[in-house]
């Protein structure tokens, strides 16, 4: 099943980050992005060395287990870095600018009119003692410097653009009033109301019911499409990840482990872990799930080769001792393993 709604999903032309292509042509380039966060039980190493990249109007899809690093690096793309977080190196370009170098009042310029945040669970996201008006013209005024006669027509604009016809009576709305999908469409609109080029979408369905989650996600679909903007799309789900976009970035224990287009890496997996999440899907062919033995190891300590090297049944010494190389496997597929699963290159 998975692989059907795979083909059916990467039929169009393969917009994957690879190599030889020009700089420019990317809207969003991480470049060896290190993270850590100071705990009391020492420095975690959230990530390590992520690079990713997207094209506008491309869907690019970061997939793995919780706490991989996915959440982190979606805030830290829209400058969301406060202790006890903080980068160690690394670049965020978006439009050839560097997040990480940005003044608060350049962050705040960016954010909505360059680069927007849809957050996992919008009820908790929206302000309760607002209502949702005051915060969609608060957004638009932000984003667009215009009036707040400007910013109240581009907010109710911004509403009948997520599918919410009855603008008036949900500009006047608390977000307390509003059912779970109503709220996720808000946070959209507010996300979109000034015409940002890439929207980072933070697991925007695992809070609501199957069928709001493929409205939410066909809303998402039908916005990048009309207004040309890249959506990166934070998820667990690689069924999601398979319907909605075109390329996945694979992340463990803080580090993108295989990336390229959805179809190739579906169907000729190249790191055992995303071989292991492929096995670990549920399918009529199998009595029983194939869970992935062992623990994430711990990020205070992480070890020095592979971080999969103590859960993987292929780990040589070299595993255990050396990091892998980000190398690729096939046209803007690549992987970081030393021995690569075959059949992928």
């Amino acid at each position: 099943m998975v692989h059907a709604s795979v083909a059916q999903s990467s039929a169009g032309p393969e917009k994957a980050a690879g190599e030889g292509l020009a700089r420019r042509e990317f809207l969003l380039e991480i470049r060896d992005l290190r993270l850590v966060f100071d705990t009391y039980r020492g420095i975690v190493k959230a990530l390590e060395g992520v690079s990713l990249a997207a094209r506008p109007g491309e869907a690019v899809a970061i997939v793995g287990e919780t706490g991989c690093g996915k959440s982190a690096t979606a805030r830290a793309i829209m400058g969301f870095v406060d202790p006890p977080a903080r980068v160690e190196g690394g670049e965020i370009l978006l439009e050839g600018r560097n997040v990480l170098a940005m003044s608060a009042e350049e962050l705040r310029e960016m954010r909505g009119r360059h680069a927007s945040f849809v957050f996992q669970e919008a009820k908790k996201a929206l302000n309760p003692t607002a209502t949702v008006g005051s915060q969609l013209i608060e957004a638009a005024e932000c984003a667009l410097r215009c009036s707040k006669r400007e910013a109240r027509a581009a907010a109710a604009e911004a509403l009948a653009n997520v599918g919410l016809a009855d603008a008036e009576r949900i500009m006047a709305s608390y977000s307390f009033e509003l059912s779970g999908g109503m709220a996720q469409r808000v946070m959209i609109a507010i996300a979109m109301v000034g015409g940002a080029k890439l929207i980072v979408a933070d697991e925007p369905t695992s809070a609501l019911d199957v069928s709001i989650q493929a409205q939410i996600l066909k809303l998402l679909g039908e916005i990048r499409q009309r207004t040309g903007s890249a959506l990166i799309l934070i998820t667990h789900d690689l069924g999601v990840a398979a319907e909605n976009c075109e390329t996945i970035n694979v992340m463990y224990a803080g580090r993108v482990v295989e990336s390229g287009p959805v179809l190739s890496v579906f169907t000729e997996p190249a790191h055992p872990y995303t071989a292991r999440l492929l096995a670990a899907l549920p399918s009529p062919e199998r009595d029983e799930l194939a869970a992935i033995p062992g623990t994430v190891p711990d990020l205070v300590a992480p070890p020095p080769g592979c971080r999969f090297s103590n859960r993987c049944d292929r780990a040589t010494d070299l595993c255990r001792s050396v990091r892998p190389d980000d190398v690729p496997v096939a046209p803007s597929h690549r992987v970081a393993c030393h021995h690569p699963l075959r059949g992928a290159a």
